[in-house]
């Protein structure tokens, strides 16, 4: 509760991707004991929750009232409204009563997460809540570590994209970055592929689904997915070797003389 307003304090708790031991120690500290409330994401109504999941395989107990709160999965903005405002209602309702709400979110709550809707509706009904973020494991983090493929290295560029912004967009922002980590590529799998093979980095590929869970899934040879159904928790970590590199400002790495 916050001393200040006397109204619980809007936690998000991540949880990494799936392995319970990537919660770290602030999150796991903050998920034990029963007087806290928490709540997490479903896509709809008596659906399992993948937050909730790895709570439970780490050990954790769920505390009597936990609350589902549902979060389906559709771009119809009209849709996602209503059901955020839902959620966000029924989050501040706990809060006002001076209730801490412990929000539990899959991989880190400052990276694509349903926090970020959540945290922002409620605090659109009640400036005063006090919202706190705890940081995690995001899957792109915990996929390189498993595949032992550093993201990045000296000046290397980094991209992290959904990849439904499309092929064309890809093609765009291909020559200024070393590193792509193509996210949601469910539903384009086999035309991302395709490109990977049209631009010469189909061996630079490497598939991870699942991060982190019972059920992860590996692929180095990427071009076996083709015409296979992957999990909407799948992504692609890209190298880009060909990419043609500037001048790079090194600032104050910059030898100078003394005379």
């Amino acid at each position: 509760m916050s001393a200040k307003t006397g109204m619980g304090t809007l936690y998000g708790a991540s949880l990494g991707p799936g392995n319970p031991g990537l919660i770290t120690r602030q999150v796991w500290d903050l998920l034990q004991g029963g007087e806290r409330r928490w709540a997490y994401p479903v896509r709809r109504s008596g659906a399992p929750s993948h937050a909730l999941g790895i709570a439970e395989r780490a050990g954790l107990v769920t505390p009597e009232g936990a609350m589902p709160l549902i979060f389906p999965m559709t771009h119809d903005t009209e849709i996602l409204t209503r059901y955020w405002l839902r959620a966000g209602q029924h989050v501040l309702s706990e809060l006002e009563q001076g209730r801490d709400v412990v929000f539990l979110v899959e991989g880190d709550a400052s990276t694509y997460s349903t926090f970020g809707h959540l945290a922002r509706t409620v605090r659109g009904l009640n400036p005063e809540i006090v919202i706190e973020t705890l940081a995690g494991v995001p899957s792109h983090h915990a996929a390189a570590a498993a595949l032992n493929f550093p993201l990045t290295d000296t000046d290397d560029t980094l991209a992290l994209v959904p990849a439904s912004y499309g092929i064309d967009w890809l093609d765009r922002v291909l020559g200024d970055f070393d590193t792509l980590v193509l996210l949601k590529v469910k539903p384009l799998l086999d035309e991302l592929i395709d490109w990977l093979e049209g631009r010469g980095l189909l061996d630079h590929a490497l598939f991870m689904e699942k991060a982190g869970t019972p059920e992860e899934r590996i692929e180095r040879q990427v071009s076996r997915l083709r015409g296979q159904k992957v999990n909407y928790l799948s992504l692609l970590l890209v190298r880009n070797p060909l990419r043609q590199r500037g001048a790079v400002q090194r600032g104050c790495r910059k030898k100078t003389s003394d005379s």
